[in-house]
């Protein structure tokens, strides 16, 4: 209750404000003339900096990184996830990025894997912890909600690389000896110990920058994937248990975008679906007659 001038209002103030409603920015996949733009846009942004600086060397990452985005939730096309993955499979958290790109996992998600639960035999990994940072501290904590406590097959490449990444821990470990900490967890810093989720946001960017791809946060990497399952025909039910989502219909509007490609081979599904084989008209007959069959019919295809 609030009080004014030793009054009590017979209202609660509170009651009838009005906040703004929340919109979520809308995801773009990064289309050949989006990259075209963004691309002239760097150059430049790149160019004034290093006037700016006197000629001193720039850091072309943070360019690259602070340069405009047509939204701040871009998404990869296909192609450009393969470049990345290609650019990454060097590096030795490459599994990790791998988990992301095709199985969605979030950040923390894939920080806080344990080997317990991971089944190569099955190829199936188990989400019940995740890492997260709080003010530059990394604490381990269970995942977002109860549906992230999931259970999500792996195809049988991402498990063969698993299994080279468990290969490469365990040469890491008999190079450091008694140094090494034991954390059970499967992507560790060289000597055994949990991974900082900055440090993994900053070596994908660098990544990302290296196999010359516009800017992606790391987390539209789990963005794309979800897109990249619905263009493969998986089923929104099948994407939602998989990014562990409580809904399918929160899965549908905020993880799934639609590549180019996709959207052309709708229209074409559908066209094809209304009127067969059959084209709709001949050029100049203004659409009239193909139904018929007569003069004015269009030419098989």
């Amino acid at each position: 209750m609030a009080i004014r001038q030793d009054r009590l209002l017979d209202f609660n103030p509170a009651a009838v404000l009005e906040l703004p409603a929340k919109t979520r920015p809308k995801a773009l996949v990064w289309t050949d003339d989006r990259v075209l733009e963004w691309q002239a846009a760097f150059q430049e942004r790149l160019s004034a900096e290093t006037q700016r600086r006197g000629g001193r060397r720039v850091d072309p990452v943070d360019a690259y990184t602070s340069t405009p985005r047509p939204s701040r939730v871009m998404v990869w096309t296909p192609a450009h996830t393969r470049l990345f993955l290609e650019e990454a499979q060097g590096h030795r958290l490459f599994a990790l990025y791998r988990l992301i790109a095709l199985r969605g996992l979030r950040r923390g998600e894939a920080c806080g894997l344990r080997w317990k639960e991971v089944n190569l035999k099955a190829q199936t990994i188990t989400i019940n912890w995740q890492l997260v940072q709080l003010a530059g501290q990394v604490h381990e904590g269970t995942p977002k909600t109860d549906a992230s406590v999931r259970t999500i097959a792996l195809d049988t490449e991402t498990a063969a690389t698993l299994r080279a990444h468990r290969q490469r821990q365990l040469q890491e470990r008999l190079a450091v000896g008694e140094a090494w900490t034991d954390t059970g967890f499967v992507f560790t810093q060289t000597e055994g110990s949990r991974l900082h989720p900055q440090n993994v946001t900053e070596q994908f960017l660098w990544l990302a920058y290296l196999a010359g791809l516009p800017p992606i946060r790391l987390h539209d990497l789990r963005h794309g994937a979800a897109s990249l399952m619905l263009a493969a025909g998986v089923e929104m039910k099948v994407v939602q248990e998989t990014l562990g989502h409580t809904s399918s219909s929160f899965t549908a509007d905020t993880y799934t975008s639609v590549y180019p490609q996709v959207a052309m081979a709708a229209a074409e599904k559908t066209a094809a679906l209304l009127f067969g084989k059959e084209d709709l008209a001949q050029p100049g007959d203004g659409g009239r007659g193909w139904w018929r069959g007569g003069p004015g019919a269009g030419p098989r295809w």
